[in-house]
């Protein structure tokens, strides 16, 4: 799939336009079930952490909190068991996503509004999770999106058909949490990456050439 002419745009923009993918993405009970089964744990146990790819499994009970916490959104973002309420409710009453290749913003409604959307492009939608680091009310974890595209998806050119195809997204995820509420969510996903194996092609040439 191409997007061509005057419309077409730049891959920069088109990411801008078409960010705030990343979230909905949560290990599937089929893919990962630990990941799922952990996360609705209000505590972690000692099998529980065993099962996860922590780079430290001494965890202060406060980081064992903080990491179900963010284990559970995972979860209630995952196409099949899909809770947007949990979600939102989760964040701080300022608490807010930014996807940052994009440089978007999502606070309040925002915030669940990108679930639904993002499930509706990848039904199957999961998150392998490679890495997990605790730090205090820091949590990193090096992930990959993974799914089938089988969603429209709305771009300034016009609508993409789903073409079936396989995404596989190397993704960098940082919570930041306060009193057992996340406050912030930086989130960077391989756009590009994402796109090409979604047979989306930006049209360099349109750029290059403009006046």
């Amino acid at each position: 799939m191409k997007l061509l002419s005057r419309k077409s745009i730049t891959a920069t923009a088109a990411i801008a336009i078409l960010g705030g993918l990343s979230i909905a993405a949560a290990p599937t009970q089929a893919a990962s079930p630990v990941h799922s089964s952990a996360a609705v744990h209000a505590d972690l146990t000692p099998g529980d952490l065993a099962k996860l790819p922590l780079t430290d499994r001494h965890l202060t009970r406060h980081e064992r909190a903080n990491l179900a916490v963010v284990l559970r959104d995972y979860h209630v973002a995952e196409g099949d068991s899909l809770d947007v309420n949990t979600f939102v409710n989760s964040f701080t009453k300022d608490g807010v996503f930014n996807d940052m290749v994009p440089g978007q913003a999502y606070r309040g409604k925002a915030l669940g509004d990108v679930l639904p959307y993002m499930a509706n492009l990848f039904p199957d939608v999961h998150r392998e999770l490679k890495r997990i680091t605790v730090n205090g009310d820091v949590i990193s974890i090096e992930l990959s999106i993974q799914g089938t595209f089988e969603g429209p998806l709305q771009s300034p050119a016009g609508t993409v058909k789903p073409n079936g195809a396989k995404i596989d997204v190397p993704t960098a995820d940082f919570w930041y949490l306060h009193n057992g509420k996340v406050e912030k969510f930086n989130c960077f996903v391989g756009y590009s990456t994402m796109y090409s194996q979604m047979g989306v092609n930006f049209d360099w040439a349109s750029a290059v050439n403009k006046h």
